[in-house]
């Protein structure tokens, strides 16, 4: 009876001892490092909004941009940015615009100098967390293609 006691009691040393090192381990976390900031305070940077093109690309800077997307008979070329931040952005460069005569497909296209304004970010549907310019609006500085206004306003696409 006495062999018969003492493995009762180291069995119940065994598993009391087992019981008390799982509790400890899975009722106290480990302490995160003294230099780890909480997840909300990591501040990334933030990302420039992107101008989105005919095949639903984000494309920042780009040197060339379709504005006709259905038939391609107006496109923006060389293209220099001078600005592109949070807010806006600003290029130079040539409006290639089909003058459609006597018919789109018979037409020519020609080159207009222009400015490029980029504005008004918003998420895009897309990808919410990715900013777009929504407006895009050229300045003709010079010349302009017939009926055409000295500063054109476009609504860009989502």
């Amino acid at each position: 009876m006495g062999g018969q006691s003492m493995r009762t009691a180291v069995t119940l040393c065994a598993a009391g001892l087992l019981a008390a090192g799982a509790g400890t381990a899975s009722a106290a976390p480990a302490a995160p490092p003294t230099n780890a900031r909480p997840a909300h305070a990591v501040q990334r940077p933030k990302e420039q909004p992107v101008l989105v093109d005919c095949f639903f690309k984000p494309r920042a800077r780009p040197d060339a941009f379709i504005l006709a997307c259905g038939d391609g008979n107006s496109r923006l070329s060389s293209l220099r940015w001078s600005q592109w931040n949070g807010r806006s952005a600003v290029a130079k460069g040539l409006n290639f615009v089909n003058d459609c005569k006597p018919y789109c497909a018979a037409g020519r296209f020609h080159p207009y100098p222009v400015i490029v304004r980029l504005d008004r970010p918003e998420p895009w549907k897309k990808r919410p967390h990715t900013q777009r310019f929504t407006r895009l609006s050229l300045v003709f500085p010079a010349a302009r293609p017939d009926g055409y206004q000295r500063v054109e306003t476009y609504a860009l696409w989502d």
